[in-house]
């Protein structure tokens, strides 16, 4: 695949996830690591760091979308952001230190766990 089909595909597939993490209010990390991988080629530890970095703004901005709609009371919101920070503090210094092989099981794993927690419960 030449770059620009790459590139086109890299935008119009950031776009989708961009929608479902808007959408879902979360999740949009689980498919843009494949892409990063598989379309940009991006090394595995990389693709995890990127993916954590590019999702802040979008789950920011999502954030304050649905806080301003009234979807989510900004007490209990701003409770879990707290939690969520100090988790991704620990989970983004445990990425520096897990072969990128550990880190591929364990994603995929988290992956396959979610999966069949949608589809039967």
């Amino acid at each position: 695949m030449n770059k620009i089909c790459r590139n086109s595909l890299a935008i119009f597939c950031a776009l989708l996830i961009g929608c479902a993490n808007g959408f879902f209010g979360g999740g949009g990390g689980m498919l843009l690591v494949p892409l990063l991988e598989k379309v940009l080629d991006c090394p595995v530890k990389k693709s995890h760091a990127t993916a954590v970095a590019i999702i802040l703004p979008v789950s920011l901005a999502g954030a304050i979308t649905y806080i301003i709609g009234g979807y989510a009371p900004l007490l209990p919101t701003l409770i879990t952001t707290g939690g969520c920070v100090v988790g991704g503090i620990v989970g983004a210094l445990l990425l520096k230190k897990l072969p990128s092989t550990v880190v591929g099981i364990v994603f995929s794993l988290l992956m396959l766990a979610s999966a069949i927690k949608l589809i039967f419960f």
